[in-house]
This record gives structure tokens, sequence and C-alpha cells, in this order.
């Protein structure tokens, strides 16, 4: 893995020298999109709005539109110059216990690695953290942004979190929903039993990008095929649940899965990863 920044943790007086990795990938499948007569690839242009000209890169640079068709450039030394120290440390600010954060805050993961002379000050940190139960809120510069971020430990290793500031969270209120429906004693009852008989540990490795496996499937039949087309069939999607139907659906649900008939069976891996094998 290669590191995508580099700088340090600070709080109080504590500096630990730290590098930054991301803690997630995605596999997302890239297509390129052709000409339908020869299938000769489109590329994309740079062009000026202005005189519809194409703009090599080196011509490009930043700007800011402060007002409507008005615009100020900023070149890389101006992003430095807004905190030069803080685009190099996740600064901690405050320590809040885990249980008080709500979940919808945070949204990507990054590890953070000790760099030389930081191994004592990064086992204590992560460590303190842990017996304690208590989460690192600091502010990071990557880039060109701000962001809010929490440092938790996880497996052995600090993470940094990226979180949403307050103002980010869109809000909830303003959506449709119910607020108290009066159900049935029955169909309360029926419900917690459904919940009880598909609750289980969790267990990450159960859950595959079904979508993709089918998508790359898809790929592979055409390529076997020469590229001609294949007869399919739409799936139907399902039909809503009806109010009136609730109670029979829901016994209907928990029959199956009592009977083990909701339980997803081993689905057999795509050609593309037998063949990996």
């Amino acid at each position: 893995m290669r590191a995508i920044w580099k700088g340090s943790i600070s709080f109080g007086l504590v500096n630990i020298p730290i590098a930054l990795y991301p803690a997630t990938r995605k596999e997302e499948l890239k297509f390129r999109l052709l000409r339908k007569t020869d299938l000769s690839p489109v590329n994309y242009k740079r062009v000026a709005e202005k005189d519809g000209r194409e703009v090599p890169w080196d011509q490009i640079v930043k700007g800011y539109e402060y007002e409507k068709g008005k615009y100020v450039v900023l070149k890389d030394e101006d992003f430095q110059r807004v905190d030069l120290e803080a685009t190099q440390t996740v600064d901690i600010q405050d320590f809040v216990d885990l249980d008080e954060i709500d979940p919808m805050f945070f949204y990507k993961p990054y590890y953070l690695e000790p760099q030389k002379g930081g191994d004592k000050a990064y086992a204590l940190l992560r460590d303190s953290l842990k017996d304690n139960n208590k989460v690192g809120i600091a502010k990071v510069v990557i880039k060109t942004r701000q962001y809010l971020a929490g440092v938790k430990p996880e497996d052995g290793a600090l993470v940094l979190e990226l979180m949403h500031f307050a103002d980010e969270l869109a809000d909830p209120s303003k959506l449709h929903v119910p607020t108290k429906v009066e159900a049935g004693k029955r169909e309360i009852t029926m419900a917690k039993a459904l919940i009880d008989s598909m609750s289980s540990k969790w267990n990450p490795e159960k859950y595959r990008d079904d979508y993709r496996e089918a998508l790359m499937e898809v790929i592979e039949e055409k390529v076997e095929a020469g590229g001609k087309e294949i007869e399919t069939k739409p799936k139907k999607a399902p039909k809503p649940t009806k109010v009136i139907d609730l109670v029979e659906v829901l016994q209907q649900s928990l029959a199956e899965a009592q009977g083990g008939k909701k339980k997803p069976a081993a689905k057999p891996r795509a050609r593309h990863e037998r063949k990996a094998a």
C-alpha cells in the first residue's frame, strides 16, 4: 500500500508522526464510451465555453467564481498559505465517548501508521482510547479541504474516519414519515418473532456485491458470444406489501425463516473468479 498523506497526530503537547492509508477499496467495473457504428472509443475533450476550443492541461488553472461570470485564480501556493501547518496535522480537539456519536456522522475510514520515532506514543494513544471507549475528534486538511474526523482504535491500529460536519447532514424532520402508527398486538408480536428468527452474528464475509458479480457474468457471456445480443427476460419487481395483508405477509415470512427457506444459498463464484482460482 502507498501512503496518500504524511503528517502527525497532535493533542496537547503530544505529536505523533503518522502516514495515512486508505482503509477501503472499491472495485468498480470501468466502461468506455464507444461509437455505435464501429465501436471506436470516444474520448473526452476539455473545451472552453467562450470559443469552443480544446484546452491543453498546461493551460488549465483553478478558479473560484465569486460573482456570476467573475473568477479569481488560485495557485498551489495560495492553498498552502491558508494554514501550512494544519495541512500536515491531525489536530485532536476533544475526546468523546464513542457511544455518544451518531454513526451517520462517520463516512470514510483511513488507517494511520506510525512513522519513525512514533511507536510508543501511537500505542499509548491507541490503548488509552480503547480502554476508555473514546474517540479523538479532530480537524484535518487533505488536499484542498478541511474535514472533521474521528481517531479511534480498530484491530490493533488507529483509524482516522472522516466525518460530516453537523450542517452537512440533511434534516430528517422534512421527510414525510409516520410519527405514531398504532400497530396491533399480534402484528408487533409476529414482527419481533420474525426479527428474532432472522437474527445472527455479524459476519461481513457473508455479504457480497451480487450486482457486480451478475454484471460480470453478463459481460463474460457476451464475450463468449462474440458480442452478439443475448435475449433475457427482465425480472419483475416485487409488489409492495398492502397494509391489509401485513399479518399474512408476516406469517409467511416467519414460516419461511423458521423453515430455513429465507437463508441464502452459497452463491457460485463468477466465472472470472473461478478462472483466477
